[in-house]
């Protein structure tokens, strides 16, 4: 059973929110704890990309939530219903409100299947697969492995989203294995996204953009799925630098990366900034206002990519600094915006995009990261899954 008060209260089980209590159980000063998580299983989501290329089954990419809940941490299986941090509380769905005294928001992001017409109907059906869910990661691989030819479609939505390079590499994946399957030659590899370019950053998209005239990839900017129409396996994009003029493409599969958007819960709360996410300051990771509430993950609203990587960053700054607040010091760390994307160019190939809040890179090899490698992509399939789970989770890296 819970408590009525804790000193620190996480909402949130995921990557950041064990993170930050992992940190926290670590500290020589040993605060009381909860955190708020209703999933009894916790997946390492970027494992779905290679999920979905057949690389491994989805079932590596799960384990039970209460093997990662760190000693000494409550563990609260629940759902919250609202904030008020006016009186340093939250309410539970069953009614209950728990108080605190300082409040760390990590509740992810919300997928937004509904925003698409058609899609929620749809998925895992006829073509349409996404590797943005375990339910539906599976969808993927039955699609590339059975794929004999014509239009295969590969979308990115006009919304912030998680690993914001996941939805190019499936396409590179799928391309690579048409080659090997001997379907590449009657069939058309698209890339159609909402975004302006390939990548944000110089160095790594001038590579990308080699990647896609090497791999004859169709790639397409500025057009955004609105809707799949799957009795006649048709996919709606609108131009956005076009007036939101129509276009419609038919499709034999079309890999859909869904609209996301902070979670309602707290778009609905006095938390939010003005587009729904955890308003809170860039560097130190305070909210904006209240001052004993922090907020990390893809549910703050932090202006770089939201990926497990930055989290890794972000998470012993919200400790530290929350330590120095509990002891009316100063806060002391700061968080420039480090995240990482590692682009998987093809089965055995990979770029590892490392950069900072202005889109400079902030690499941790000595070598040009922007080279495709052999030696990433290993990385990403065995060493960064073996340190999410042992280390990041743990407290320790």
């Amino acid at each position: 059973m819970y408590k009525a008060h804790y000193q620190v209260l996480i909402v949130g089980g995921g990557s950041a929110g064990i993170t930050v209590a992992a940190y926290l159980a670590n500290e020589p000063s040993k605060p009381e704890v909860a955190i708020i998580e209703p999933s009894p299983r916790h997946f390492y989501q970027p494992l779905w990309t290679l999920v979905g290329a057949g690389v491994f089954p989805r079932e590596n990419s799960m384990r039970d939530e209460a093997d990662f809940i760190p000693p000494g941490t409550t563990w609260i299986q629940a759902a919250v219903s609202g904030f008020d941090p006016e009186h340093n509380r939250i309410t539970l769905h069953s009614g209950d409100t728990i108080g605190y005294d300082y409040l760390v928001v990590a509740m992810g992001i919300q997928i937004d299947w509904d925003k698409i017409k058609g899609l929620k109907e749809s998925i895992g059906k006829e073509g349409v697969c996404s590797n943005y869910s375990y339910e539906t990661v599976e969808s993927t691989w039955d699609n590339i492995r059975t794929f004999r030819g014509g239009n295969a479609i590969f979308t990115q939505p006009a919304t912030p989203i998680k690993c914001g390079g996941a939805p190019q590499k499936i396409a590179y994946l799928a391309e690579d294995y048409f080659r090997k399957s001997g379907v590449r030659e009657r069939s058309k590899v698209m890339f159609m996204s909402a975004g302006g370019g390939i990548f944000g950053v110089k160095k790594y998209a001038d590579t990308l953009n080699q990647v896609i005239k090497r791999k004859q990839i169709d790639a397409r900017f500025q057009h955004n799925l609105v809707e799949i129409r799957p009795d006649r396996r048709e996919a709606v994009f609108v131009q956005l630098n076009n007036d939101n003029a129509e276009v419609v493409v038919n499709y034999e599969m079309i890999h859909v990366t869904p609209p996301m958007s902070a979670p309602d819960l707290i778009k609905q709360s006095v938390l939010a900034d003005a587009n729904g996410w955890v308003d809170v300051d860039k560097y130190t990771l305070r909210h904006a206002r209240y001052k004993n509430v922090f907020s990390l993950g893809d549910c703050a609203n932090l202006p770089t990519s939201k990926t497990g990587a930055a989290i890794r960053k972000q998470a012993p700054v919200v400790v530290e600094n929350m330590i120095a607040s509990m002891n009316g010091k100063p806060l002391p760390a700061v968080y420039n915006g480090y995240t990482s994307c590692p682009l998987v160019t093809g089965y055995g190939s990979l770029i590892l995009a490392e950069f900072d809040y202005n889109q400079q890179p902030l690499e941790t090899f000595p070598f040009n990261q922007a080279q495709e490698r052999y030696s990433m992509y290993a990385l990403k399939a065995y060493g960064l899954p073996a340190m999410y789970w042992n280390g990041m989770l743990r407290g320790r890296i």
